[in-house]
């Protein structure tokens, strides 16, 4: 029987591929070596790994530290973005959500799906992972014809003759090295490149090189340590994901600009169950965007600004801290909240933490928060329901609005380039990012053709979203969830001290008062004038 070369991820499952430029990003997995790790499924009784971590991927394919690697520790007497001191750049995330045991490059995929071959012409049987029965939309005609266009990387398990795909990626989504410069124009803004054609859902792939540090440096980039900013869009026929969803990803540049083994940060509400199968973890990006059930890119378009660095250092400190924010996240010493603690508001923390002050917005209004929250309190009868749309009003927008980080993360990262202002660089560890910045690219990328409705760009305000999304709100489309709750015996520590908020917020009964104040100021003007008049 034939065997197929592919690459493996640790115990020797498979061999480095023929195929397989040597040095190339198949080496590492993010910033570190792939040889640091081994793949692992469910039960793993020695690994370096929290309980907690593993009980949510207790079903899964994942790959954790070998034997000897270091391995990111946390302060269980700290939560979230608090435990930043005392990094170690080179510790390892305890867990990576590969999904699959093997990976192939180059892989040709026939426009009828029925079969895949290598670069050396061996041929198999192509066959998908299941449809999750909660998942809206899978893989269709459309589908196959569109990978058929590109050559790929799959993921996934070979069984005889027959693989299996998990994540199925295209090679030509990668960075143009070769690029000239296209800074952007006077009528041009990072919100207009996002909201072009309506999020560029249909669109075609784009690499553009907004920056670099002197000329032709950009196309030296190759093997160099980068950092992604990473925007997926509004899905489109999701009426609760307008806002969209947001990451920090790092990585080497490979040799021809690929970055689908870069390390995405994805947080997401652990408390459920995603219809889509989607753990909130630290993935490969081609796994984050191309998984069949989970994959970003078949629900939405995607946006990516990617920063190049001389130096590894930046990207690693991003990523060290990071490692440990998500132990924390498993560790529910701080859970996930859509306003308060939200993709963009953890991710965006994590840089304000090391020390790179990205410019806040400020919110939508306070005044508008304290009134909306009596507003719906009254009508909906729940204090919750008040409780949470004060917060959505009134926290600082780029912790809030995913496509508000994107902005003002870009906007700074291009301001720093240009003008060399550095202002906004407060620590030792953020200090060097300046200098040892050489290229800024912007990406977009399209939606993968599926049976799911094409996404849209995300929405940058409430006003936004409420023209994006039905008027009725009973004429939303919404996907329900199920809960996913950590058993009480594995929360230890501060996870059995949550973060309680008030339900009712100071600024809004100070707003209650004053109306309630005027009120009565009005009333007593009223009396004066009728005992007025009576005379």
């Amino acid at each position: 029987m034939r065997r197929m070369v592919g690459v493996g991820f640790g115990f020797g499952i498979g061999l480095m591929s023929s195929f397989v430029h040597a040095e190339s990003e198949v080496d590492k997995l993010g910033p570190y070596a792939n040889t640091q790790f081994q793949t692992m499924r469910g039960a793993c009784q020695h690994c370096q790994t929290l309980p907690q971590t593993l009980w949510y991927f207790r079903h899964e394919t994942f790959s954790v530290p070998a034997d000897g690697e270091p391995v990111t520790r946390i302060d269980t007497q700290m939560r979230g973005v608090e435990d930043s001191a005392a990094l170690n750049p080179v510790a390892l995330p305890s867990l990576v959500w590969t999904g699959a045991t093997q990976r192939w490059s180059e892989m040709t995929l026939t426009a009828a799906g029925s079969s895949v071959s290598t670069a050396t012409g061996e041929r198999f049987h192509f066959k998908l992972v299941p449809k999750l029965a909660s998942n809206r939309s899978y893989w269709n005609a459309d589908t196959s014809a569109y990978f058929s266009q590109s050559k790929l990387w799959i993921r996934g398990e070979l069984e005889g003759e027959t693989l299996t795909a998990r994540t199925v990626w295209p090679h030509a989504f990668k960075l143009d090295l070769t690029a000239d410069p296209q800074p952007l124009q006077k009528d041009e803004t990072l919100q207009s490149l996002v909201q072009f054609a309506n999020g560029g859902a249909r669109s075609p792939y784009q690499s553009r090189l907004l920056w670099e540090k002197s000329p032709g440096l950009a196309q030296q980039s190759s093997g160099k340590a980068a950092v992604g900013i990473l925007l997926n869009g509004a899905q489109g026929d999701d009426d609760e994901a307008h806002g969209g969803h947001f990451a920090l990803a790092t990585g080497i540049v490979a040799a021809q600009g690929e970055y689908a083994n870069w390390l995405v940060n994805n947080y997401y509400n652990l408390a459920i169950n995603s219809e889509k199968g989607v753990i909130a973890g630290v993935t490969p990006f081609d796994k984050y965007m191309g998984d069949l059930n989970s994959g970003q890119a078949f629900y939405r378009p995607s946006y990516m600004l990617v920063a190049v660095f001389s130096q590894p250092m930046i990207p690693l400190q991003v990523q060290a801290l990071n490692n440990r924010v998500m132990q924390h996240f498993y560790h529910n010493d701080f859970v996930y909240d859509h306003a308060r603690d939200n993709c963009a508001g953890i991710s965006i923390d994590t840089l304000r933490q090391l020390g790179w002050q990205v410019p806040r917005r400020g919110v939508e209004s306070l005044l508008k928060a304290s009134a909306a929250y009596w507003y719906v309190a009254a009508t909906q009868q729940s204090l919750q329901k008040g409780r949470a749309i004060y917060d959505y009003l009134n926290t600082e927008m780029t912790r809030l609005f995913p496509a508000v980080a994107f902005d003002a993360i870009g906007h700074d990262l291009l301001n720093m380039a240009q003008t060399g202002d550095r202002s906004t660089l407060t620590s030792p560890r953020m200090a060097p990012l300046a200098d040892q910045l050489e290229a800024i690219y912007f990406v977009r990328i399209p939606q993968i053709p599926s049976s799911r409705e094409f996404g849209l760009a995300p929405v940058y305000s409430f006003a936004q979203y409420l023209q994006q999304a039905p008027a009725d709100r009973s004429q939303w489309k919404v996907i329900a969830v199920t809960p996913n709750r950590l058993p009480a015996p594995l929360k230890q520590g501060l996870a059995r001290q949550p973060q309680a908020v008030s339900l009712i917020p100071l600024p809004a009964i100070l707003c209650l008062l004053s109306v309630i104040g005027v009120l009565v100021l009005l009333g007593m003007q009223m009396v004066r004038w009728l005992k007025h008049r009576k005379r």
